[in-house]
């Protein structure tokens, strides 16, 4: 019980390069770099924000540098998740993708980028910007930057309004947790913790 409890306190973590990182940042480089330029980094371009809506939803069950991985596989596999092509793709494509060792061959997780590609063109037609949607729900008022792990939420009423949203406009694997997860990947809420190097950088947002 003390060892599971030291575990959600976790503070920041000194790296070996001497920068101070978020405690759920590891030592595998490509997770570093993620880090270090992409998590919590405000981004309002909607293919970008499509594709990671998609990878978030992939990671459902597994951890995100595992999807970090195969991001650059999921890329060639998913035309770089061109939402046009991909809503055209055949029962036929679904199976030559659910071969393809360099993704994860989830039947359901593969589907569901077909699906959410139409709602996503859909959602476009109807409201003209996934970015401006997706912001509606970033939260108005700013909370405490998290000291340690165990202050930061699985999932928020924004996330919940979100997935609910979402779900309603056809999109899949967008449940309450894995909406949060995007929400602080794309930097719609910045949790990046107390004394990481990242904290202390102003990100700007991308156009």
């Amino acid at each position: 019980m003390e060892k599971a409890h030291a575990a959600v306190r976790r503070a920041v973590v000194r790296h070996a390069d001497g920068q101070w990182r978020c405690a759920w940042c590891g030592d595998d480089p490509l997770y570093v770099q993620y880090h270090d330029t992409e998590w919590g980094v405000p981004r309002r371009d909607d293919a970008h924000l499509f594709e990671m809506l998609c990878l978030e939803g992939a990671q459902a069950g597994l951890s995100w540098i595992t999807v970090l991985k195969k991001r650059a596989n999921y890329r060639r596999a998913f035309d770089d998740f061109d939402a046009r092509k991909m809503a055209r793709y055949t029962p036929r494509r679904i199976e030559r993708l659910l071969a393809d060792p360099g993704i994860v061959r989830n039947r359901l997780k593969v589907q569901a980028f077909v699906l959410n590609a139409r709602a996503y063109l859909d959602l476009l037609e109807r409201d003209g910007s996934f970015a401006g949607y997706l912001w509606r729900y970033a939260p108005r008022a700013r909370r405490h930057r998290p000291r340690y792990l165990s202050e930061i939420p699985a999932m928020t009423v924004e996330s919940d309004a979100m997935s609910r949203d979402l779900k309603r406009r056809g999109f899949k694997f967008v449940g309450s947790t894995i909406c949060y997860a995007f929400m602080q990947a794309v930097g719609i809420v910045d949790d990046h913790q107390q004394g990481c190097l990242r904290a202390s950088r102003r990100q700007a947002s991308h156009p």
